[in-house]
């Protein structure tokens, strides 16, 4: 009986699980281990300015949009968070994100620093933010390399900015060092088990504790 009235009457809030990280140290890999073994974890896809290389898919990796129709939405208000990074502009659509939490779906979102600040400044009991770092900048180099997928100038200035974006690491609820994938991946899960069970998040705990004590009365 209380294991029925538990999954009729505990409801929840989505939340918005941010995974940030440098070029190259693992985040895009672990965003897709995500959504393979959490099926009912759906990815923000962003829109970006930026071009899009030949792996990408529209509507699956991005949203690629020009310039001005990344600015028309900016200046509407339709982005929850928008940033700058390698000289191109990203945002998250607003609507959609609003929209599943409150029927109490999760968003994954791989953003950089700029666009969790502003997540976390506008929704701060929605966000769970993790910082991924590589296990070292010669490991960070050595994955960008074998990517094949920016010229050497772009690899240079990615790791210059990496360094800059690991300062950032204090900003964030976790961090993990990807040294190892699967173990990575595995925190991954915990931190998002453990937090989908945050009492803040139960919005029919209320209600089920009311139903407990009247079985008791």
């Amino acid at each position: 009986m209380i294991a029925h009235l538990a999954n009729e009457t505990v409801s929840r809030r989505g939340l918005m699980f941010v995974l940030s990280s440098p070029s190259g140290a693992g985040k895009t890999t672990l965003t897709r281990l995500l959504r393979e073994q959490e099926p009912s974890l759906s990815l923000s896809v962003s829109v970006t300015t930026r071009e899009r290389r030949a792996s990408e898919v529209e509507g699956i990796h991005y949203y690629f949009i020009s310039e001005n129709e990344f600015f028309s939405m900016k200046s509407r208000g339709d982005l929850l968070e928008s940033a700058e990074v390698h000289g191109n502009h990203y945002g998250s659509p607003r609507r959609e994100v609003e929209k599943a939490l409150e029927s109490g779906k999760d968003i994954l979102f791989d953003i950089d620093y700029q666009g969790t600040r502003q997540l976390v400044a506008n929704a701060p009991d929605d966000v769970v933010s993790i910082f991924i770092l590589p296990p070292s900048m010669a490991e960070l180099r050595s994955r960008l390399e074998r990517r094949a997928e920016d010229s050497q100038d772009v690899i240079e200035k990615r790791l210059s900015n990496a360094k800059k974006e690991i300062l950032r690491w204090t900003e964030y609820s976790y961090v993990l060092v990807n040294d190892d994938l699967d173990r990575t991946f595995s925190r991954l899960r915990i931190i998002l088990a453990a937090e989908r069970l945050r009492r803040e998040r139960q919005t029919g705990l209320g209600q089920f504790v009311g139903q407990l004590i009247a079985e008791v009365d």
